[in-house]
């Protein structure tokens, strides 16, 4: 199986459906949640466009570790610089996954708090982990221009918004 091409079709894939999404990003609602509890607008969409990176990072580490400081949350301002952000990381991750061999997949990577191991995939499980943390902080994210009436572009399929493919 080859499962490179199919992660490549699938970054792609997810890439464009997010890019539909931040080019209707609302300026001026970047502190909108629609519960206490919930992340604010733009920094829920700057983690998505973060994750665009991650297939990238992934490749080129074992191991992320949160007490050492190897993540700090990305902070956008603008619509513009979220498209900037999202294509940025997609093409860093695009280029990855084109140079490398189906080998470096099967390698080790976790995810870390100091000594405490939080999750422990080879690499294709964590880059797989990561598309699907991008498809479902955009689905947060529908919700949030659903509730500020913002139409909701489809993912997979047509939306309510949406009705062509």
């Amino acid at each position: 199986m080859d499962t490179l091409s199919q992660l490549r079709q699938e970054l792609e894939q997810e890439y464009q459906t997010t890019k539909k999404f931040f080019e209707r990003f609302p300026e001026g609602k970047n502190d909108y949640a629609p519960h206490e509890k919930s992340m604010k607008m733009m920094p829920l969409s700057a983690h998505i466009a973060e994750v665009f990176g991650w297939p990238d990072f992934i490749v080129k580490t074992s191991v992320l570790d949160f007490a050492a400081g190897d993540y700090q949350p990305t902070f956008l301002e603008t619509r513009e610089q979220l498209l900037q952000k999202l294509e940025e990381d997609y093409q860093k991750s695009k280029a990855t996954l084109h140079e490398i061999s189906e080998d470096k997949l099967n390698e080790r990577w976790q995810m870390k708090m100091g000594e405490q191991v939080l999750a422990d995939w080879d690499k294709y499980g964590a880059i797989r982990h990561s598309l699907n943390q991008a498809t479902h902080h955009r689905a947060q994210l529908g919700v949030y221009y659903r509730l500020l009436d913002i139409p909701v572009p489809g993912s997979y399929g047509p939306s309510a918004d949406e009705q062509e493919m």
